[in-house]
Formats: C-alpha cells, structure tokens, sequence
C-alpha cells in the first residue's frame, strides 16, 4: 500500500511507454516490491485473479514491452536495486534487477572491472 502502489493516471502513463514508436498503454496500477518475497506474493495474486503482469525497469526498451495492452499490474522494480555478491576471481555478480549498468560500474570502481554497454546475459559479450 501507500508508497508502493499507485494508480495516478501521470504514474501508470509514466509506467506504459518505453522509448519504442508504440502508443502509450498504461497499466491499471504500478507497484513497486522491494523485495522476491513481495514480488512472488503479487505474482501469486495476479495469476490467481488472471491479471496480467508487466515488468518495468528504466522504460528505455525499445520493443515496446512495458505497453500494458492489456491491461494489468507493471511491477517496477527499481527499488530492489542491491548488489548481492561480487566474486572478482570468476568475473561474476548478482545484483538485483534494478540495478543500473551505470550504479554497477560505480559499485567496481577501483577493481578493474566494468560492465560495457552492449553486454547481455550472465557476463557474455553481446
């Protein structure tokens, strides 16, 4: 509740683009979990009440894949933005997925390591 749900036409608009040529779809609600548990317990109710899910992240897509055609809940999950384990001797790291590429590479500063545009996947070259 409160802070972690909106349905503010400005923030469901906000929420229903990304920087594609498609119209604008708003969701009906935007919520923001802060946690897995929290997101599995939403994931549970909108299957539950066949309602659909869309995934937000910073709406710089391209695709058009944020657009709740349908309607729905967008889960934005820029607050669930922590670096969880940085492993330098495998080149490895998990990170929640709000993490930004740019808060990543600020996160390596001073290790030698940097995360380049570009790159897709668990650390493979794209």
């Amino acid at each position: 509740g409160g802070p972690n749900v909106s349905t503010a036409m400005a923030v469901r608009e906000q929420h229903g683009h990304d920087e594609s040529m498609h119209a604008c779809a708003p969701p009906d609600a935007v919520v923001w979990p802060q946690a897995v548990g929290q997101v599995q317990d939403l994931a549970a109710l909108c299957h539950r009440c066949r309602v659909p899910m869309v995934p937000f992240g910073t709406g710089t897509g391209l695709e058009g894949g944020v657009n709740a055609v349908q309607g729905g809940v967008c889960f934005d999950l820029s607050r669930m933005d922590a670096i969880t384990e940085l492993s330098l001797e495998d080149f490895s790291v998990a990170v929640e997925p709000g993490v930004t590429r740019k808060a990543l590479n600020s996160h390596l500063r001073g290790t030698g390591l940097w995360f380049p545009v570009g790159t897709v996947g668990a650390g493979t070259p794209g």
